[in-house]
């Protein structure tokens, strides 16, 4: 067994094995039991869920800061909240997806795993890519660094409006290429049925899977920001790609818990344009200052301290 100990991607074969093992693990235990019979999410259950995933990531860091040391922890951590953080807005356009196609929210927990699982993949991929990128190109980590700080400075100057679901061009070329039913079938992807001009029965496409793919895509998109952002706090892929799951593996949850109260939380946007600008600052900062780099429990404390106050100017406002 002496593989499990050779180096992949700067950690033994074995710490990615227990990782994956204990992703794949939640993953069936969602699905196979919590999920055995089909049911609408109560928001005890997901606020429940929710707790549960964020004990888990909590436990998986603290494992981290014992056996990887101090610095990896803080990092980590740090990683972990910036996501986490992030995938509010991610959660706002899946409520957007979601209400634009009537799904119910019986159905809603079906898109959401089938996603994750998409997630999963997805982010492995993009990691590996800026994990070889910042390897072979030192300076990417340069370019990384400035793309956080305008897309914080963006966030903080630009007023968006809501996304136009009925205008995305990915829906307008699946509409243009495939048959897409009106309604839909149960938790069925797929169905067959007759074409009305050809009169052959053929293979359609349920809003089910159309929402499903707006929200994989709607991920990549905001991978563009997460997956720069947490290698400006760590080039370590290993500490990159645990704390990005975790965060998603918790998100299914957390979409029940804030869909219907995400709109109460308008200063976290702005919060989080500060610490995107602040990490992307950080190589610069340490340049300046003649170090290597921010020490991490600086950058934890000032991201911790940032969103915390976004939260509270939040509340605080909504009750006035």
């Amino acid at each position: 067994m002496d593989i499990l100990y050779d180096i992949f991607l700067g950690k033994p074969i074995w710490m990615w094995a227990a990782f994956i093992g204990i992703v794949l693990i939640l993953l069936v235990f969602d699905l196979g039991v919590l999920q055995k019979n089909t049911h609408e999410i109560s928001l005890k259950e997901s606020l429940f869920l929710s707790l549960f995933y964020i004990f888990l990531a909590c436990g998986f860091g603290a494992w981290v800061w014992y056996y990887l040391g101090d610095s990896s922890g803080k990092e980590y951590f740090t990683g972990y909240i910036i996501e986490k953080t992030l995938s509010i807005d991610n959660i706002f356009v899946m409520s957007l997806i979601f209400s634009f196609f009537h799904i119910p929210r019986i159905l809603q927990h079906r898109v959401l795993f089938w996603g994750i699982l998409g997630v999963l993949v997805l982010r492995a991929l993009m990691i590996g890519v800026g994990a070889t990128l910042i390897t072979e190109f030192s300076w990417m980590l340069y370019i990384f660094a400035v793309f956080l700080m305008f897309t914080g400075i963006k966030m903080l100057v630009v007023t968006e409006s809501d996304p136009d679901i009925s205008k995305n061009p990915v829906l307008k070329l699946l509409q243009k290429c495939f048959k897409i039913s009106n309604e839909l079938h149960g938790e069925k992807f797929l169905i067959r049925k007759l074409d009305p001009v050809t009169n052959l029965n053929v293979i359609w496409i349920t809003p089910l899977l159309v929402a499903l793919i707006l929200i994989e895509l709607a991920d990549i998109i905001f991978a563009i920001d997460s997956v720069p952002a947490i290698f400006s706090i760590t080039q370590d892929p290993f500490l990159v790609y645990t704390s990005n799951i975790f965060a998603i593996l918790g998100l299914r949850a957390l979409y029940f818990v804030l869909a219907a109260i995400i709109h109460r939380f308008s200063y976290l946007k702005p919060a989080l344009a500060l610490v995107l600008v602040f990490i992307g600052s950080k190589v610069f900062i340490a340049e300046l200052l003649g170090i290597e780099k921010i020490p991490a429990s600086i950058s934890l404390g000032i991201t911790l301290g940032l969103l915390t106050g976004g939260i509270a100017v939040s509340i605080y406002k909504s009750r006035a």
